[in-house]
């Protein structure tokens, strides 16, 4: 595998609920142990590269998708195709395809999903679980920052340098690029000129759901895994505080905790190398 390809991963394809076409890239050999990787609302798999190229030079074969509605995979025909559920039926579906059990890792969304298909699965389908600046209970203001920038520049950007303009605003802790070009792999280019984020804007108007009832059941789920559980806080998070985190370990007494002090909710990003190494000392 020449560098170019290692660093960028090799594409693959798998199918979720419904047939739904879902994107990814994979990193390591055929035969290694998988660790299949959940990013966040609003991201992309690309959000994992640097975690992907690590964990396979220490002999993991990782899967990073693309969740629905996100990135190159496919979107849902209506806002009620991107419910928990039907989120939790595609990572199992994916699961199925790869054929063996895995390590999840999953950040914010992809995390509380992971949480619940780790639970519908049990541990002789999913190994280990790592939870990034996510636990079952969340911060609404912090909730609400996100869905905010989401829903927010809906003409899109002028130039991948507005755009740029946006997250380093968004994430004002985060040492800006020099270039903006990485953005390119989170926006597209219309054929009016400007650039627009790379989702469905359904997603964010998916049906409402009983968020308390949600925690119950993801609680009790990760009470009952069996399985090694990590999560990794960002110490700056304004959607996961110390203190749910400290509710979760009391549920989960033998779970590990890790916090980034140079980071926030976008802690895979925000401080990659402790992330990193956090994540392949507990895998």
């Amino acid at each position: 595998m020449s560098i170019a390809t290692a660093e960028q991963g090799r594409p693959v394809e798998f199918r979720g609920a419904g047939d739904l076409r879902l994107a990814g890239d994979c990193w390591g050999k055929d035969g290694d142990p998988v660790a299949l990787l959940l990013h966040g609302t609003g991201q992309t798999r690309h959000s994992w590269k640097r975690t992907g190229i690590h964990l396979a030079a220490k002999g993991f074969r990782v899967i990073a998708i693309d969740t629905r509605g996100h990135g190159d995979s496919a979107w849902a025909q209506s806002a009620a195709e991107y419910g928990w559920d039907i989120l939790a039926q595609d990572v199992r579906a994916v699961i199925d395809e790869i054929g063996e059990p895995v390590t999840l890792v999953g950040a914010s969304l992809g995390g509380l999903t992971g949480l619940q298909v780790a639970g519908d699965l049990g541990a002789d389908r999913v190994r280990k679980l790592v939870l990034v600046d996510v636990v079952p209970r969340i911060e609404r203001r912090g909730g609400s920052r996100i869905r905010t920038f989401m829903e927010g520049n809906p003409d899109g950007f002028a130039s991948l340098e507005e755009a740029a303009d946006a997250v380093a605003a968004y994430l004002p802790h985060r040492t800006r690029p020099r270039s903006p070009e990485g953005l390119r792999r989170n926006l597209r280019q219309r054929p009016d000129g400007r650039w627009r984020w790379h989702w469905d804007p359904q997603f964010l108007r998916k049906p409402d759901q009983d968020v308390q009832a949600r925690v119950r059941e993801l609680e009790s789920a990760a009470a009952g895994l069996g399985v090694p559980i990590l999560v990794i806080r960002g110490a700056m998070s304004d959607v996961v505080s110390a203190e749910a985190v400290e509710e979760f370990l009391a549920v989960v007494p033998s779970a590990r905790f890790v916090e980034l002090s140079g980071a926030g909710h976008t802690a895979a990003g925000d401080d990659n190398d402790a992330f990193t190494e956090a994540v392949v000392e507990f895998v």
